[in-house]
């Protein structure tokens, strides 16, 4: 029985050491703590890309200038559709959100053409893109249509309709 009270009595020594060893951090310690709370970066959440789908009525209809159109991809914020004559694909169409890419963006800043008001570029050789409202950016891609013959299919999206998304 006496052992048993000797090691509640270390026991309770041993807490009221550990208790009493604790240290309230000094005056640089909270400032340090502070500076390093105020410097992290604030998150702020932001509005999810426009549902894919809501892009489809707005591409050119299919049949127009004798070309099928036909949906390929559909993912978050991005809708994909190939022109077809003949049974062969001619261009790929896309339209995407770049509400969650910034740098689309900033490529039409040097834009010199536009397109029912809205800027519209050659990307190489291949592509011709235009950006609606800010937002949306409407390519399309062919290895044998020109730059010309792009920018008519852009003027055939219903850009207006995609501007008020």
């Amino acid at each position: 029985m006496r052992a048993s009270w000797i090691a509640v009595a270390i026991a309770a020594c041993t807490l009221a050491c550990a208790q009493g060893c604790k240290k309230d951090p000094d005056r640089w310690e909270k400032a340090a703590a502070s500076a390093a709370a105020s410097a992290a970066p604030i998150v702020t959440a932001s509005a999810p890309p426009a549902e894919s789908k809501s892009f489809n009525p707005l591409f050119p209809p299919d049949g127009a200038d004798g070309y099928a159109r036909v949906f390929v991809s559909e993912v978050d914020g991005t809708a994909q559709a190939k022109l077809r004559k003949d049974g062969k694909d001619v261009a790929t169409l896309t339209i995407t959100d770049t509400r969650t890419n910034a740098e689309a963006k900033k490529k039409f800043e040097g834009a010199t053409e536009k397109v029912a008001g809205h800027p519209v570029m050659a990307v190489g050789k291949n592509q011709t893109t235009a950006l609606v409202a800010d937002r949306f950016q409407v390519k399309v891609s062919s290895p044998t249509l020109d730059h010309d013959a792009r920018k008519a299919i852009i003027e055939k999206f219903d850009l207006g309709g995609l501007a008020k998304l």
